[in-house]
This record gives structure tokens, C-alpha cells and sequence, in this order.
């Protein structure tokens, strides 16, 4: 199966993720929000780092929770253009 190459606008919106989630995760380890929400600090790292621009929805549900965020403040900051 070949995967369908991501636009630039796509891309952007998971690079918009990746900073929403490093600036929420503050000081706390990598290692300790990963295993909060069940996932690889490597996971993490390519998220915030934008190389995972599509994460899976549980993933991302996984991180919200561990971050206190809310689904709709992710929605809404990865939906904004030009930021």
C-alpha cells in the first residue's frame, strides 16, 4: 500500500501540533507524559518534532489527557492558518 504524500498544509498542522504539545508538556520528561498516556518517548519526540505530522486519534487523545488539554484546544490551535 502506498501512502498518498502530505501537503504542505498538512504537514504544517502537525508541526503546529508537535509545538502545542511541547509547550504544554512544560518541564516535565518526555519519558514521564509518553508513559502517561501509554505511549514511546520516541512517539512523543517524532510528534513534537513534526517527522509524525498524521498521529493516530488515540494517540492524540492519549496525550490530551496526560497534558490536561482538551481535544477541542487541540482541534483548535492545529486548524489555525499562518501561525
Amino acid at each position: 500500500m502506498v501512502r498518498t504524500p502530505l501537503t504542505p498544509e498538512e504537514r504544517e498542522r502537525g508541526e503546529r501540533l508537535g509545538r502545542l504539545l511541547r509547550a504544554a508538556r512544560g518541564d516535565r520528561s518526555m519519558t514521564e507524559v509518553a508513559a502517561e498516556a501509554g505511549i514511546s518517548a520516541e512517539t512523543l519526540r517524532k510528534i513534537e518534532t513534526g517527522r509524525a505530522p498524521t498521529p493516530a486519534f488515540f494517540t492524540v487523545a492519549a496525550l490530551a489527557r496526560a497534558l490536561g488539554l482538551s481535544m477541542d484546544e487541540l482541534a483548535g490551535w492545529c486548524a489555525l492558518a499562518g501561525v
